[in-house]
């Protein structure tokens, strides 16, 4: 890619990169535009890819553009752009989370690999091993989330009860809740589907002894649609949390969640979002304060690594579906 000019085939592959990104339920909640005089692409979400039920404040919409946003950096810093990004530019258009504007940079910047794992990375929602990451791994890992003004926290073995109890609690909740049941439906690929949504190969078994809340997506546990399996016994989990909790840390929040998923990935590690008590307050509130004799943060994403089979990939839309014309 030339660093002066930005052609139709540069962009796609830029917005692609973008694509790739991890969403909630596989919504893919974003429209990209391209302001071809100053070089900038503008990352809006798509009200029509909003789960009104599930995420009715949008907190998980903000993630994922956020995600898709550390994914346009890294590609445009892979083909040679400086990406100078802004969060929620415009307080008149609420719609526009994020412009990044391609500036010019050296050649021959250091790669750091993350490039190669956008396109490697997806969700696992089988079970793993149970081998503990490497301690190097796990300091790399709290790094990363706080380059993007992020915190990263493992809570200790006795803990990890303390984390999946609202994680269960919030499972119920949803299997219960008929609207929410109903939209997590929705989302399961069938064949008339191939670019949104989960296809069933990728959802996973359930635990078969309750130790792990995976997501029940057809809110019925049928063990012939979910088969059961037995999940690792002490399962690596991790708290991603910000100091505060407005639509720019959400939006921060995504882009931490996205280099620690891909930094992740070149170690050859596996992941899966455990996002069930993210979607109600008062059990998002309660992972707050973990671990208890640290500070009061905002946890937004609960995070599951470990060692174990890759999992099928969710698709994605084609990239001219996810652009809109020239600003």
């Amino acid at each position: 890619m030339s660093s002066s000019t930005l052609d139709a085939a540069a962009l796609e592959r830029l917005v692609a990169a973008a694509v790739a990104a991890p969403s909630l339920h596989n919504t893919q909640p974003w429209r990209f535009r391209l302001d071809t005089d100053t070089r900038t692409v503008c990352i809006h979400a798509a009200p029509d890819r909003a789960l009104r039920h599930t995420d009715p404040v949008g907190r998980a919409v903000h993630l994922s553009v956020g995600c898709a946003v550390l994914n346009l950096r890294v590609a445009a810093a892979h083909f040679g752009w400086e990406p100078v990004t802004r969060l929620l530019p415009c307080p008149d258009r609420p719609a526009l989370l994020a412009t990044v504007r391609l500036a010019e940079s050296v050649r021959d910047a250091p790669s750091t690999g993350l490039y190669e794992a956008v396109w490697r990375r997806h969700s696992s929602r089988f079970p793993f091993s149970g081998r503990p990451l490497p301690s190097d791994l796990l300091t790399e890992l709290t790094e990363a989330a706080h380059l993007e003004g992020a915190t990263l926290r493992f809570p200790r073995h006795n803990d990890t009860d303390r984390v999946l109890r609202p994680t269960r609690e919030a499972e119920l909740r949803n299997r219960a809740d008929v609207d929410r049941a109903a939209e997590s439906r929705r989302l399961v690929s069938g064949p008339h589907s191939r670019s949104l949504g989960l296809p069933s190969a990728a959802l996973g078994p359930q635990d078969a002894r309750d130790r792990m809340p995976m997501r029940d997506f057809g809110a019925h546990r049928h063990q012939e649609v979910l088969p059961a399996r037995t999940f690792e016994t002490r399962p690596t989990l991790a708290l991603l949390s910000t100091a505060h909790d407005r639509r720019t840390d959400w939006l921060r929040a995504g882009q931490a969640l996205e280099r620690v998923l891909l930094l992740a990935t070149l170690g050859g590690v596996r992941a899966s979002l455990l996002h069930q008590a993210m979607e109600w307050p008062d059990l998002r509130g309660a992972l707050d304060d973990l671990p208890v004799d640290g500070p009061r943060v905002h946890t937004q994403m609960v995070i599951r690594f470990g060692y174990g089979p890759e999992g099928p990939a969710s698709p994605r839309r084609p990239v001219e579906e996810a652009m809109e014309g020239d600003g």
